[in-house]
């Protein structure tokens, strides 16, 4: 689980009514708290729905059952009027685009059965190795050649007084892309009350494989179409970090992030070391960098 903090009022309210709509509310407060529901297409004969969150500080989330794609995320500005803070198209259409699809960003998507990269596209496992799409270079990444970004999830709405949650599921079968065991995978978004925008997996499968499920959104907290991010302040909680070779495969090593362009700790503009040797030598340019998070393995702590 993820939870991503966007910040504005925080107030209080009763609880809401169900339905797709929202319907009425417990207090004044939460008269715009709700779930819209639009049909956006249709994709290998599965009905493909965007869906709009909507909490009772009026921030907004459209989030789709395709690929479990979040498409915008609202949020209030600096001049204080709402902006988009993520990347993404307002059509279906810019997600099945042969252009997109060769390009791979994954806008917004949930990814798996496996995020990371997988050396030469094999594993083994209890003794026996497994052979996957080589679909990144020689390496296979982010699931596959149609990885859960590419698949019509099954989704339910709910309303509490947390907030408008959407409920997604999909039923991976044993064998798809390669993998073992049948994979039975659950990600609920919330958007609360308390403004912030909450990413819950759960999966359950019959026998052994890899799982590394994420939300693959890309973020421009000035608002989508306001220019590059490079001038954005971040702070990783982070003393170390693992290199990777050419292909983007760690090393093994992990080293230490002071004194390098890796360095995070104290937060800087995400640009100030971007051109430096060690960062523009990176396949594509930029941090594409698994990095370590300091504090106790197992247990929540701040990361970004």
């Amino acid at each position: 689980m993820f939870t991503l903090t966007l910040g504005g009022a925080q107030t209080t309210g009763g609880e809401t009514g169900g339905g797709a709509t929202g319907g009425e509310t417990g207090g004044a407060e939460m008269t715009n708290a709700g779930i819209t529901q639009e049909t956006w297409g249709e994709v290998n004969g599965g009905r493909v729905d965007l869906f709009t969150l909507t909490n009772q500080n009026g921030l907004s989330a459209k989030i789709t059952n395709f690929g479990g794609i979040v498409t915008s995320l609202e949020v209030p500005g600096a001049n204080g009027e709402n902006v988009d803070v993520v990347l993404g198209f307002d059509s279906l259409e810019g997600y099945r685009s042969d252009a997109y699809r060769e390009s791979g960003p994954y806008f917004g998507a949930i990814i798996g059965r496996v995020a990371n990269r997988i050396a030469e596209g094999t594993f083994s496992l209890n003794g026996e190795t497994y052979s996957l799409a080589t679909n990144n270079g020689p390496n296979h990444l982010h699931g596959g050649a149609e990885g859960f970004d590419q698949k019509v999830w099954s989704a339910q709405t709910r309303m509490s007084e947390a907030g408008p949650s959407l409920i997604l599921n999909y039923t991976s079968p044993d064998g798809e892309e390669g993998y073992p065991g049948t994979l039975n995978v659950t990600v609920t978004y919330t958007l609360t009350n308390d403004n912030v925008l909450r990413f819950e997996t759960v999966a359950v499968t019959d026998q052994a494989t890899p799982i590394n499920l994420t939300n693959h959104t890309y973020w421009n907290l000035a608002g989508e179409g306001s220019g590059d991010i490079l001038s954005h302040e971040l702070m990783l909680n982070s003393d170390w970090y693992t290199p990777a070779d050419e292909t983007l495969i760690p090393t093994g090593e992990i080293l230490a992030t002071q004194g390098t362009p890796f360095d995070f700790t104290q937060g800087k503009e995400i640009g100030a070391d971007i051109e430096q040797e060690a960062v523009a030598s990176i396949d594509g340019g930029g941090y594409d960098t698994n990095f370590v998070v300091n504090g106790e393995i197992g247990a929540s702590r701040p990361a970004v």
